[in-house]
């Protein structure tokens, strides 16, 4: 692996007492609201689920999100959208 693309790929997360949680290699905050926050990272599509979560630091600059509030699940999605070309829209 080339250097550049491992520096691409640094993603971790730290979590405490399901509290409170610190994500690196954030590339994008997708939605969130106090039950659902949705992030695109450096190993893809994450979900954060729970009750009375707020996003506490944002630094999408360094990649890092913290969020407070009770975390009931995380999970990855593998799943990539297609963006489809117009014509694909018009013909497909």
């Amino acid at each position: 692996m080339e250097k550049g693309n491992e520096q691409e790929k640094k993603h971790a997360l730290s979590m405490s007492a399901r509290s409170h949680i610190s994500i690196f290699g954030v590339t994008e905050v997708e939605s969130f609201d106090e039950q659902t926050v949705i992030l695109s990272t450096d190993c893809g599509e994450m979900t954060l689920e729970g009750e009375g979560l707020h996003i506490g630091t944002l630094d999408i600059a360094r990649g890092v999100v913290e969020v407070d509030g009770r975390v009931n699940g995380l999970y990855y999605s593998d799943s990539v959208p297609v963006r489809r070309g117009f014509r694909a829209k018009l013909f497909g």
